[in-house]
């Protein structure tokens, strides 16, 4: 048994952080597009600012919710969900429980 958010929560995809080599022979963490991971999730709506005038850029963020079986995720993961491409803007948080209610929480941005 998982929550009920969990259980019937929405689709969206993964891509987690790997490790690459730049051409000046740098290690640089990216998001991995070439292994997308599709999961069930929650989101809530955390703050969004409209753009009001020309020139400045709207923001949205959302809190997505999921399983604790997840890991590999950090601040150069991405999400893809309803269409559009989220980063992470903070580390997961972990929230320990029962293994029915034990979960991550991720905050995400909506790339403009």
């Amino acid at each position: 048994m998982t929550t009920v958010q969990r259980e019937r929560g929405q689709s969206a995809i993964v891509y987690r952080t790997h490790t690459i080599t730049d051409h000046r022979g740098n290690k640089v963490k990216v998001a991995n597009m070439d292994d997308p991971i599709p999961i069930k999730a929650w989101f809530a709506p955390q703050r969004s600012a409209r753009a009001e005038v020309p020139g400045q850029v709207q923001i949205d963020v959302m809190r997505m919710g999921v399983d604790a079986g997840l890991s590999g995720m950090d601040l150069w993961s991405r999400i893809e969900w309803m269409g559009s491409q989220w980063d992470i803007v903070s580390p997961p948080a972990y929230h320990n429980g029962t293994r029915h209610t034990r979960h991550w929480t991720i905050d995400l941005r909506k790339r403009p």
